[in-house]
């Protein structure tokens, strides 16, 4: 990757619908390299995906919940059947295995309390769990998918 690469992504991560000629021009590039340039970081897997943001609130899914879980037992079992459950609830939009105290954080939209209790119902019949933890998001001050670029190494 080069400073270039770097420029295309930070435009990218904004506004992934511009369009070629725009991301193009905006790069100083003529479009055929500055495709080259994008299709070659989404064959490297720098660019993952591309997809439309949605407005929680405006779906009607007002309500997040941050659920911070302790396993009941710690093996491979336990945890492909964790695993295999919880993606299959689709409230939960983010699941992470933690270190240190909890063993998983998990985001969820719901659209208030009553959807959260139907979660947190199927959530409980997933697998046994130690402990639940729920923390409801009051105010969502930074929101974001767009990564740091500054510590990318470039190509000298």
């Amino acid at each position: 990757m080069d400073k270039k690469d770097l420029e295309i992504l930070e435009i990218l991560q904004k506004n992934a619908s511009i369009s070629m000629a725009e991301l193009a021009e905006s790069v100083h590039l003529s479009v055929t390299p500055c495709w080259r340039r994008v299709q070659k970081m989404q064959e490297e897997g720098v660019i993952q995906a591309q997809v439309t943001l949605c407005d929680p609130v405006k779906l009607n899914l007002g309500l997040t919940v941050m659920v911070a879980l302790k396993a009941a037992r710690h093996n491979e079992t336990w945890m492909q059947k964790f695993i295999s459950g919880v993606r299959d609830i689709p409230e939960i939009v983010e699941i992470l295995r933690m270190s240190g105290d909890i063993d998983y954080l998990l985001k969820v939209h719901v659209p208030d309390m009553a959807g959260f209790d139907q979660v947190y119902k199927k959530l409980v019949r997933v697998a046994d769990l130690q402990d639940v933890s729920s923390s409801f998001v009051m105010e969502v001050i930074k929101s974001t998918t767009a990564l740091p670029l500054d510590y990318v190494q470039l190509k000298k």
